[in-house]
């Protein structure tokens, strides 16, 4: 997830207090059964409270008032006739490009700007929220607490996409870097089983109904999800990458195919008259929203990135790709096995780069090298350190210092010593392209926002010749909807970025 890239090295972990006991009886409010549970509604409110502040340092919010009053008077509007309408509830819009939606225990309920960029009405996003509150109403979180009691996983959030991270791209990258990096938070957010996720589409599919929305949003909502996941794979092919198979974490999600096909059995099942899906209320609320990285989190043009607020910029060598990710950016070779991590020391880790190496890296044996790199003071340590198991375990670190005294950490890192040496060229000179931002980039480094253009006769196509995102004819399509084909008709508002 893009989390800001100056809290790089803070992962989201969502921890819980020790629960004592082997649990008691707790009357599940969906279903109305008892079931043992190691976490009351107080203990829930309690986790979720604590584990909320913790989301909003790492995310960040979205800054526009007139967003989140509208996302959260959706939001009340759905809670109140949900099961658990007596919970205090929280509904807040996350400054993150990530296409993702999630709820933590106690009524804490998140939906990313990235999601809502792809949403097309107020109806689909009343599906992703309902799906949500579902979660919470039917303690999905309690029960995942009470089962990963012993294991010390405590309360995580879940992701409403059974494929965000693939969808992105970042998965392998993310991958590559927890092989060298203890500090990645990959894994910490983690996801409902199967079962919860099917009853969580089921209750937001009543949800909607419950509040004059039609049903089949839940479908369109999850139409959009394998969208993402076809844009992913078109784009992996176009560049010559493997299509994932979806063998990770994410894997214990539904595929969107079964979503797609109980869902459009359920809500066939509801008869009533749904009119008004909100959609001009929803471009209008989303008008002016940042599209993409923000300057905060940093900005991808092109093979150059660009982060105006902590005064870097890097360029990945051609065929190289930039992933501004949760924990770190990496910039990854072509076939994916092998990158340049960057990462922020914390400053706990000492002011000095030597204090860095000894506190961050704490390493076993090696040599240091003081550097310039363009113009800023750098020290390279090649040696050895311990890993998680105690092995000795290579390690190349390149430490330079950056504006506001704060140092960055470059790090090489490769599936296995054939791709390190394949990729040592690449390595260099993405490392060496590490650099004080200048004027020019500054200026450069200008976020997209969303806003509404009239549809043109020629489509599509014509739309994309002045648009400045990358696959532009499709992602505009994604966007709005269109990836299968089709198109609106001429006149028709859509959305575009700028």
């Amino acid at each position: 997830m893009n989390l800001s890239f100056n809290r790089l090295l803070m992962p989201l972990l969502l921890s819980t207090a020790v629960l004592s006991g082997c649990g008691s009886a707790v009357v599940n409010p969906v279903t109305g059964q008892a079931e043992r549970s190691v976490m009351s509604e107080q203990d829930e409110i309690a986790q979720g409270t604590q584990a909320h502040q913790q989301v909003l340092q790492e995310y960040g919010v979205v800054k526009d008032a007139r967003v989140q009053t509208y996302v959260n008077n959706l939001g009340q509007r759905l809670a109140k006739l949900s099961h658990r309408d007596q919970l205090q509830w929280h509904f807040t819009v996350l400054d993150s490009p990530e296409i993702n939606a999630f709820a933590l225990p106690g009524g804490y309920v998140y939906v990313t700007r990235g999601i809502m960029a792809y949403l097309q009405s107020e109806a689909e996003l009343a599906g992703v929220m309902g799906h949500e509150i579902g979660h919470v109403t039917a303690r999905h979180g309690a029960q995942r607490a009470t089962r990963q009691q012993d294991a010390g996983l405590g309360v995580l959030a879940a992701t409403v996409l059974g494929a965000v991270l693939e969808s992105q791209g970042v998965t392998g990258a993310g991958r590559l870097a927890s092989d060298v990096s203890q500090t990645a938070a990959a894994g910490f957010i983690a996801s409902y089983g199967r079962e919860q996720e099917l009853q969580a589409d089921t209750l937001g599919a009543e949800y909607l109904a419950r509040s004059d929305y039609n049903p089949r949003n839940m479908v369109r909502v999850i139409g959009t999800l394998k969208d993402q996941e076809r844009f992913a794979a078109d784009q992996a092919r176009a560049a010559g990458r493997s299509v994932s198979s979806g063998n990770n974490w994410l894997a214990s999600h539904p595929s969107n195919e079964q979503r797609l096909q109980q869902m459009t059995q359920l809500a066939d099942q509801y008869r009533g008259s749904y009119v008004d899906e909100g959609r001009s209320r929803y471009v209008q609320a989303i008008r002016g929203l940042t599209f993409g990285e923000s300057a905060e989190q940093g900005l991808t043009r092109g093979q150059n990135f660009y982060h105006p607020a902590l005064g870097i910029a890097l360029t990945a060598p051609a065929g190289w790709r930039v992933h501004n990710e949760a924990e770190q950016l990496s910039l990854v070779n072509a076939a994916g096995d092998a990158a340049l991590l960057v990462q922020i020391a914390p400053k706990k880790a000492g002011r000095t780069h030597d204090d860095v190496i000894r506190n961050l890296i704490k390493p076993r044996q090696g040599n240091t090298e003081r550097l310039t790199l363009n113009g800023l003071s750098a020290t390279r340590f090649v040696g050895s350190r311990a890993n998680a198991q105690g092995q000795a375990q290579g390690v190349d670190a390149t430490l330079v210092s950056g504006p506001d005294q704060t140092i960055f950490v470059l790090m090489p890192a490769a599936k296995n010593a054939t791709a390190m040496r394949n990729a040592n060229v690449g390595l260099a000179q993405a490392r060496g392209s590490f650099r004080a931002i200048s004027a020019s980039e500054r200026a450069a480094a200008r976020p997209w926002a969303l806003k509404t253009v009239p549809f043109p006769r020629g489509g599509f196509a014509q739309l994309a010749k002045s648009s400045p995102l990358p696959n532009a004819e499709a992602q505009l399509r994604l966007i709005n909807g269109y990836y299968g084909g089709d198109a609106p008709a001429p006149g028709s508002l859509v959305k575009v970025a700028e």
